[in-house]
């Protein structure tokens, strides 16, 4: 299955819906696979959604109409062989990367990295991305400074801020006890 090739043709589907897809998975197994579609909102819609009061990120509502026009194409196309159970969701907080654009965009934010093949014996990177130059991307954390490739990425993720997102444990006051 070209996964390539069914993400455009999905974008094509969401585009005038204000979204785009950022990327498909295909996660097979033995019983049942799982095909899951990632959604955003293309920057025009989220401005006039935010202009409209309305949340500018992608919701259930979107998902849903998603997931019953990639259901027709789907039913229609068969372009995947077996069972499988579609799955239409926003990318998250722990958005995932599935181009260099991508990785672009998020410059200066830290990023797991899953590579294909190990870079200096290791294929799990975690560092903020520093430069992007077409396909080729830098990371660099605490483990030092890695080049790759696009090509060379099996997965990759942003790393949520918990602390801006203000998820992060709080300390406790002095003495242990909660205020009154």
């Amino acid at each position: 299955m070209d996964t390539n090739a069914l993400s455009q043709k999905f974008s094509d589907i969401v585009a005038d819906m204000g979204l785009e897809v950022l990327g498909i998975e295909f996660l097979p197994s033995g019983g049942q696979s799982t095909l899951r579609v990632y959604l955003d909102v293309v920057e025009a819609e989220r401005e006039r959604r935010e202009a409209a009061e309305l949340p500018a990120e992608v919701n259930v509502d979107d998902c849903e109409t998603a997931s019953r026009e990639f259901s027709a194409y789907l039913d229609v196309e068969d372009p995947i062989p077996g069972n499988y159970v579609l799955e239409v969701s926003s990318p998250g907080i722990d958005r995932p990367l599935f181009s260099p654009a991508q990785f672009a965009r998020v410059a200066g934010e830290e990023v797991k990295v899953l590579l294909k093949a190990p870079i200096e014996g290791r294929r799990r990177l975690k560092g903020n991305v520093v430069e992007v130059d077409g396909e080729h991307i830098v990371v660099e954390g605490e483990a030092g400074r890695f080049e790759f490739e696009h090509a060379d990425v099996e997965s990759a993720r942003v790393v949520p801020d918990w602390v801006a997102l203000g998820y992060a444990p709080q300390p406790k006051p002095a003495g242990g006890k909660k205020p009154k």
